[in-house]
């Protein structure tokens, strides 16, 4: 699915399921709260941090797809066709870091 797609099946799982989106502020405490909970799973399963038993359980990936979900829901509320945005960026990311990480020796074993 690319993120078009997701986008519209976010709207639509909204309109199904929920009554309205959050407003942007709750959305953007919402994602705060989301990559906290990524954060924590990282920093104690590949971190120096020791893992609690009780977040042994818990999955990187389902969190990671709770940051997307609500990236797309502030995507969708605030008019950004996100598809269009990340094609952008990621061709200006390839003009402007290609020589630059090919380069650096701090990246080569």
């Amino acid at each position: 699915m690319n993120l078009k797609n997701a986008q519209i099946a976010v709207d639509n799982w909204i309109k199904e399921h929920g009554v309205r989106y959050f407003n942007e502020l709750t959305n953007m405490a919402q994602l705060t709260e989301e990559v906290g909970e990524v954060a924590r799973i990282i920093a104690r399963r590949y971190g120096e941090q020791s893992e609690k038993e009780s977040d042994k359980a818990k999955d990187l990936g389902e969190e990671l797809a709770d940051v997307v979900f609500v990236v797309l829901c502030l995507a969708n509320q605030t008019g950004i066709d996100l598809q269009a945005a990340f094609d952008k960026k990621m061709e200006a990311k390839t003009k402007r870091d290609h020589d630059r990480h090919q380069n650096n020796p701090k990246l080569k074993s």
